[in-house]
């Protein structure tokens, strides 16, 4: 009988393929893990649970397709805009944007349809207001989104966002000011929600360039928090084919060198068109080097282009193949040097790609493999290549990518949605051979399955850390609806009071309090709650608050969700070779853990036992101290075939394994 007591210092390689399990000599095998939800790859080898989301609204109806849109003026000023059925609307900082017209509201009456009376409002039925109450009695009225119904000149009821009247019967008396009302800003759009996914941009400064097949290129301005403008900009041209006409409107668009470029419209789905140098307008070919060109790819088979990456160079990427646009001399480009070279016939599906560094990731055609289309050699002397990073973890993409975010900052992760709604995390750092899949189901359920992310962006802060944008839909209270949400930070602070491991959750921080409210949008809906830093029963959603068993002074609640992994199985080796194959018995495991409260640990998911992180000497009424340090647990059983070694959190709180050093026992048949 072989004792050992292997080190598991290191997850760098994610979670990895079932297709693996017997590849029991090579490295990744000793980095990989069989399972990882709900848990991010660090870089440095541990594996942190992943932050919960945020709600911020509903997006304007949740029957229909909604997508997010990135618009970044600068890392300090940046925008999520929500597109649907021929409208835009916008997010700054977490917040809807408003109008910027509040209506004051002189009186509320106390019934089973409260009326709200504002002079001149000039809303209608169905529009859809925030309220915001500063005091002034009636403090039950909820600072939330509303939609007006029945109103008349000067007077309006309000539903919540499942329909139902705003009941005021029960309600205090309303001192007659401190309650405010605006309209959400929208901006008007050509494009229907059956289009959106389709729609692709490019943007310089505060004007964005948005393309579609079936429309005229338009620009989107803004001006202002709430200033947007939709316009279709006039384009000079001198040569066919056009980029103005009818079924000839590109699909692809992207800044290089200078230049404005679109590729692939209808007619001529391989050919690209290059603007003048900084006249973006202005596409009159020529023989000059700053005059207009226009490309078409030469191929054996019409190949449409389907992405432009420009980095040092510009990368093209269609159906059937990869390009690389160059010149004959190494100059920037002109209508007379420019050459555009295959390197390799992957395709790719149509969707926008991601750029980490001087990297293009993208999805191949069929959408189960993402490929790193990367330069090798020396400057000049090497080529392109494009590897596939999914190899690994193909299991991972079953059902197809759909769509990429890149959050640069703080782990530089790769966001992919699948087509199931399911999260894929990419760790990914090529300099120190970082590539680490892991997969996020987010809590709560669509239907009878889980929820379903429906689009995700990244946009960049100054404070450290990017921000994960996303629309999330599921069931709520027997409806289907689709909310706005964000990821919060990875760095919650030094304590658990400000820690966020819920979903579509809410957080709160002022005076004492034994009651939660303007949890509205998850009615009915058992949540997940996080009471002064510590965990506090499950609760019930109802009327769109929650009683507490204690007064708290801050809290999170939102839908809860279990992180979890698991390893493969163990090779420890034995007297004569390999430990696969043979009985063995894990008796104990030293965890090793950093800034964790809470934990479950055994070999599988039906046998985990918790780990107690609070003892006698500590305060009763405040929160468990983050604990850094070693952890030893036991492991009841015999021998059995195939040890693995589990740990879940399902309270909502942090933890981040560092390692897992079992000793264990292989019985030498």
């Amino acid at each position: 009988m072989a004792r050992s007591a292997p080190a598991l210092s290191t997850f760098t390689a994610g979670e990895i393929s079932p297709r693996l399990e017997g590849r029991v000599t090579i490295e990744k095998y000793r980095e990989g893990l069989a399972n990882l939800t709900n848990m991010i790859v660090q870089p440095h080898g541990g594996v942190t649970r992943r932050p919960g989301t945020q709600f911020l609204g509903e997006v304007k109806a949740s029957a229909n397709v909604t997508r997010l849109i990135p618009f970044q003026f600068k890392t300090s000023d940046t925008y999520a805009l929500e597109f649907g059925e021929q409208y835009m609307r916008i997010y700054r900082n977490g917040l809807q944007i408003l109008v910027g017209s509040y209506k004051a509201i002189t009186a509320i009456t106390k019934a089973s349809a409260g009326v709200f009376t504002a002079s001149s409002h000039g809303y209608s039925d169905g529009d859809e207001i925030a309220l915001v109450n500063t005091g002034g009695g009636m403090t039950q009225l909820a600072s939330r989104n509303y939609k007006i119904a029945n109103k008349t000149t000067n007077t309006f009821e309000l539903t919540d966002l499942f329909g139902v009247a705003l009941n005021t019967t029960n309600f205090s008396t309303y001192s007659g000011s401190g309650v405010v009302v605006d309209k959400i800003y929208e901006v008007t759009t050509p494009y229907t929600s059956a289009q959106i996914n389709d729609v692709r941009f490019a943007q310089s400064a505060d004007v964005m360039y948005l393309v579609h097949p079936s429309h005229a290129v338009r620009t989107l301005t803004r001006t202002d928090h709430n200033a947007w403008a939709f316009a279709t900009p006039t384009f000079t041209e001198n040569t066919t084919p056009s980029i103005v006409g009818s079924n000839n409107y590109p699909s692809v668009v992207t800044f290089f060198e200078q230049r404005l470029v679109f590729a692939a419209s209808n007619t001529n789905p391989q050919t690209l068109w290059f603007s003048k140098n900084a006249q973006y307008l202005d596409f009159t070919t020529g023989t000059g080097d700053n005059d207009a060109l226009i490309y078409t790819i030469a191929s054996n088979k019409v190949n449409a282009i389907r992405y432009l990456s420009a980095t040092r160079i510009l990368n093209i990427g269609t159906s059937g193949g990869e390009y690389v646009l160059t010149t004959t001399n190494g100059s920037p480009v002109t209508p007379t040097s420019t050459v555009i070279r295959k390197y390799s016939n992957y395709g790719c599906i149509n969707a926008e790609v991601v750029q980490v560094a001087d990297v293009t990731l993208f999805a191949q055609r069929g959408a189960r493999k993402v490929r790193e289309f990367r330069y090798v050699g020396e400057v000049d002397v090497g080529g392109y290549t494009a590897p596939d990073i999914t190899v690994l973890a193909e299991h991972l993409t079953e059902g197809g990518i759909k769509e990429f975010a890149f959050q640069q900052e703080p782990e530089s992760i790769v966001w992919a949605r699948r087509d199931d709604g399911t999260l894929l995390g990419l760790t990914y750092r090529r300099e120190e051979e970082i590539v680490a899949w892991h997969k996020h189901v987010l809590g709560g359920v669509f239907g009878t399955g889980q929820a379903r992310v429906e689009s995700i962006i990244s946009l960049p802060t100054d404070s450290g850390e990017d921000e994960l944008y996303m629309i999330v839909k599921r069931t709520i209270n027997g409806q289907t609806k689709q909310y706005v949400e964000v990821m919060k930070t990875f760095d919650f602070g030094n304590d658990t009071t400000s820690a966020f491991f819920v979903d579509s959750g809410l957080a709160y921080s002022g005076s004492s309090v034994e009651a939660l409210s303007g949890l509205y949008h998850l009615e009915g809906q058992s949540v997940s709650v996080l009471a002064n830093g510590a965990t506090h029963s499950a609760q019930t959603t109802t009327s769109g608050g929650i009683s507490l068993d204690f007064a708290i002074t801050s809290g999170a609640v939102g839908l809860g969700y279990t992180s979890e992994m698991q390893t493969l199985r163990i090779e420890a080796g034995s007297s004569d070779g390999t430990s696969q194959g043979k009985p063995k018995r894990i008796h104990d495991v030293t965890i090793r853990l950093h800034e964790t409260v809470g934990a479950e640990v055994g070999t599988d998911e039906n046998n985990a036992d918790r780990i107690f992180f609070r003892d006698s000497s500590m305060d009763m009424n405040a929160a468990v101290p983050l604990f850094t340090g070693d952890k030893d647990i036991e492991f009841p059983g015999g021998f059995e075939e195939g040890d693995r070694i589990y740990v879940r959190q399902t309270q909502p709180l942090p933890i981040t394994i560092l390692a897992l050093y079992p000793r264990m026992n292989t019985y030498d048949v």
